[in-house]
């Protein structure tokens, strides 16, 4: 914000991941973001309920015999205790004594033995190589493995918070490997597993785990088809990088923007709706593909943050308007205190106007950079403030101006839906490098700050701040 002096916008990172989870009993990872990090988790809770995960995870319990194939191969007994069905595998009371004191009565043990032969003469017989390896995972020995390098080849993609046991059911789904378990016990056997990284990776067919586990615990081995958005640029910006990364010319990709499906909020502008972030993109996605998981991920991101028509102060905004907000925060903002200031000065200046020497112009130099088409500057001139004729110009236009200014991320979101409490009017970034801001209530009071900001340019800016 300027009124003779300028303010300083920057990208502000986004607030890390937490780490530090708990160690897995398995022990259990989830998959980190690409290139950086692999957090370990407590649990494993996204386990399908299939047979072999059930057969690998679900403690069971020491039965004769008889009733384990009578249990395992054909299902529980017919007859149910009267308190609840029977939970597989079985739970015994304190002294060992099964709970429920009724002795199950279905197929004699003869006979059992006699229907589990001939259930596994079938398995054998239809089901062939995926009937042996179920059969020896479930009925005791070491997990199915296949013993070669493999054949062939197949993409394979590791998903953000992938444990190992969904990548090992990823992998068995695939055909890389034979068993979730023969993945599981190698990830268990290698403690470079917990550094696997999110992306994609090619494998071949029927590989032995440890095989695949290698070539997944190797960070370059990962196909890189990445795209790094910062917070704050531009719609220009990020079509530049989607046509870098897609190896499309950059009309083709603007093309594919305009068919992109956008929120309602966005009026048909996909300026301010493109969500920053790192995204790790599958081979041979389109400019397509990347754009709308960008529109996608904003959608999410905007749920979490409340993004939504409200009133603030009594006043009402919508999605529009709070996301315009954000943007002007983006620009100005370096962290996410002084983010939720800047909200605060530009509500107070619209919704105040003539207080405090002030007239109701929020005066951002961000605006007029937009409206020049030009990158944010620090020295923007008085000229170019009183004479750049544009509607986003808020040096000559009350208020909002037409739209986003820029892609904002989630702490500028934040922001400007929870702006902080404070009868500010004025900011002045004093200090560029450590991007130093002071907010003021009043004029008198704001040209301090200005004489501070003008004394570090001069004694500290080897550019002057030009």
């Amino acid at each position: 914000m300027s009124d003779e002096s300028q303010s300083h916008g920057g990208f502000a990172p986004e607030p890390p991941a937490e780490a530090g989870l708990p160690e897995s009993v398995l022990p259990e990872w989830v998959a980190g973001d690409t290139g950086t990090r692999a957090v370990s988790i407590g649990e494993v809770a996204d386990l399908a309920p299939d047979a072999e995960e059930q057969a690998a995870e679900q403690p069971h319990e020491v039965l004769s015999d008889d009733e384990s194939l009578h249990h395992d191969l054909l299902g529980p007994a017919e007859h149910e205790h009267e308190h609840g069905p029977a939970r597989a595998g079985g739970h015994r009371a304190a002294g060992g004594a099964r709970r429920g004191g009724r002795r199950r009565h279905g197929v004699s043990g003869c006979l059992a033995v006699l229907i589990a032969l001939i259930v596994v003469g079938g398995l054998v017989a239809v089901g062939g190589t995926k009937g042996y390896h179920f059969l020896k995972d479930h009925l005791g020995g070491s997990a199915a493995d296949y013993a070669g390098p493999g054949t062939g080849s197949v993409t394979f993609e590791v998903h953000q918070g992938d444990t190992a046991t969904a990548i090992g059911r990823n992998l068995k789904d695939d055909g890389v490997v034979a068993s979730v378990q023969a993945f599981i016990d190698a990830a268990k056997a290698d403690s470079r597993s917990g550094g696997i990284q999110v992306g994609f990776y090619q494998l071949k067919e029927q590989m032995r785990a440890s095989a695949a586990l290698a070539v997944l615990i190797d960070h370059k081995n990962l196909v890189q088809n990445t795209v790094l958005v910062r917070e704050g640029v531009r719609v220009a910006d990020v079509v530049g990088l989607v046509a870098k990364a897609s190896k499309k010319p950059t009309a083709q990709v603007e093309q594919a923007l305009s068919k992109v499906t956008l929120p309602d909020s966005a009026g048909g502008d996909p300026e301010g709706y493109l969500f920053p972030a790192t995204y790790a993109f599958a081979p041979g996605a389109t400019p397509g593909d990347m754009l709308s998981e960008m529109v996608s991920t904003w959608q999410k991101q905007a749920t979490a943050a409340g993004l939504k028509d409200t009133t603030i102060d009594g006043h009402p905004y919508t999605v529009q308007q709070l996301l315009t907000v954000a943007s002007l925060v983006q620009s100005e903002g370096k962290t996410p205190s002084d983010m939720a200031k800047i909200a605060r000065v530009i509500y107070n200046r619209i919704e105040n106007p003539g207080a405090q020497g002030q007239a109701g112009l929020l005066q951002i130099d961000a605006t007029v950079d937009y409206a020049l088409h030009r990158p944010l500057t620090v020295g923007l001139t008085q000229a170019e403030r009183e004479g750049t004729d544009s509607p986003y110009n808020t040096f000559l236009h009350k208020g909002l101006p037409p739209g986003p200014i820029g892609n904002p991320g989630a702490a500028a979101i934040k922001a400007a839906v929870h702006p902080a409490s404070g009868d500010w009017y004025y900011y002045v970034t004093v200090n560029l490098a450590t991007g130093e801001t002071k907010f003021a209530h009043t004029y008198a009071e704001f040209q301090q700050y200005v004489a501070e900001h003008q004394h570090y340019c001069a004694t500290q800016s080897a550019s002057g701040c030009r």
